[in-house]
């Protein structure tokens, strides 16, 4: 059933959502600037690397290519890789990591790995063609030293300008937050494995 408004109330929103649109208009009127942003995904809650994804297909539905690399889930068969590699040239993955560092053990195979993987990434944000480059779990491999943190995020700051580059996993540096265009920390207010419910097609993977 329908609710009837009255005419006097058909007004006051026309009138507020008329003001509205006026103060939208001049926000967006104001932003002039175009350039490559610099975009962290972190925090404790799930689903950092799958908006990373979601980004993606948005920039391969406007015909750009997409870099991606992995640093810790190489040792993971997951369904978006399949999904976006049907896309073919427009995008190009590496999985490069080994697992995480209480699977492998070995802080020097951890940190081989990391470095190969890092090589990778700056052969990518080199490349003209790529628009976007994910750098996935790159704030595991910098959580655990694998990296020289100052080193990343020098060369992540000197990018070329038209350059968007995506960085995900939980505890963000400082230094890069603050040298981020955009950070999305993702709260943890409820999980299913807490309940018992194991990682599943299509979820998780």
């Amino acid at each position: 059933m329908t609710k009837s408004v009255e005419d006097k109330d058909l007004e006051r929103h026309r009138a507020k959502m008329a003001k509205r649109k006026e103060l939208q208009d001049a926000q967006v009127a104001g932003k002039t600037v175009e350039k490559g942003l610099l975009i962290v995904h972190t925090g404790t809650g799930k689903g950092k690397s799958t908006a990373a994804f979601g980004l993606a297909l948005r920039m391969i539905g406007r015909g750009k290519r997409v870099g991606i690399v992995q640093f810790v889930k190489g040792a993971w068969h997951t369904a978006e890789r399949d999904a976006l590699e049907k896309f073919g040239d427009q995008v190009a993955w590496y999985s490069m990591g080994e697992g995480f560092t209480w699977e492998t053990q070995d802080l020097s195979r951890d940190i081989a790995a990391a470095e190969r993987a890092w090589a990778k990434a700056v052969e990518l944000m080199d490349d003209p063609s790529f628009s976007l480059v994910i750098l996935d779990e790159l704030n595991i491999a910098l959580r655990y030293d694998y990296l020289p943190v100052d080193e990343v995020i020098a060369t992540l700051k000197a990018r070329r300008p038209d350059l968007h580059v995506i960085v995900t996993g939980r505890n963000a540096k400082p230094g890069l937050i603050e040298a981020a265009d955009l950070v999305t920390d993702m709260t943890l207010v409820k999980h299913h494995f807490a309940a018992g419910v194991k990682a599943q097609a299509g979820i998780e993977y």
